[in-house]
């Protein structure tokens, strides 16, 4: 038993390793292309925007919402959101309102072909998956959060300083 520890320990190091090298390249890849999805759907929307009204109207049933409302709110954040998630900045709130305006969407047609649902699916789990992980190293969250620290440190250090100072 103690040979095939020896044998997997490395195997399972060198994994671990991989899987830590790659998280940050998968995370933004995650971001980027369900941030193009739906940047897509809106832009597609503010080219034509008396077909999105009339969609919203006629085809789109959004629940307890006035469709111009509902066309007005889906498209600010299929246009903001987006954008937010390429720069890597509030990803978690980005993620959730997209994950919010996916179920909608769902919700909303009366008939969805069984290959869109399935797109909406895999939209939905990318989206958790950045809700609930964040936007990563590769993200302007993570390098404010990084510079807030730093502040934090120096102005510890500071603070302390000045007390020995003064004592």
């Amino acid at each position: 038993m103690n040979d095939f520890y020896q044998i997997l320990n490395p195997v399972s190091q060198w994994l671990s390793s991989l899987r830590e090298a790659i998280k940050p390249i998968l995370n933004l890849a995650a971001r980027l292309y369900i941030g193009k999805v739906f940047l897509s759907a809106g832009l597609t929307k503010i080219d034509n925007w008396e077909t999105t009204l009339y969609l919203f109207e006629e085809e789109y049933k959004v629940p307890m919402i006035n469709a111009e409302i509902a066309a007005y709110l889906g498209t600010s954040a299929e246009l903001v959101f987006p954008v937010l998630l390429f720069a890597g900045l509030f990803n978690r709130l980005s993620a959730s309102g997209l994950f919010i305006v996916n179920i909608v969407a769902v919700i909303s047609l009366t008939e969805i072909p069984a290959a869109a649902l399935n797109l909406h699916v895999i939209w939905g789990i990318t989206l958790t998956y950045i809700a609930i992980y964040g936007g990563g190293f590769l993200s302007l969250d993570h390098y404010i959060k990084y510079l807030l620290e730093q502040k934090n440190i120096t102005s510890t250090l500071h603070n302390s300083n000045t007390r020995e100072l003064t004592s």
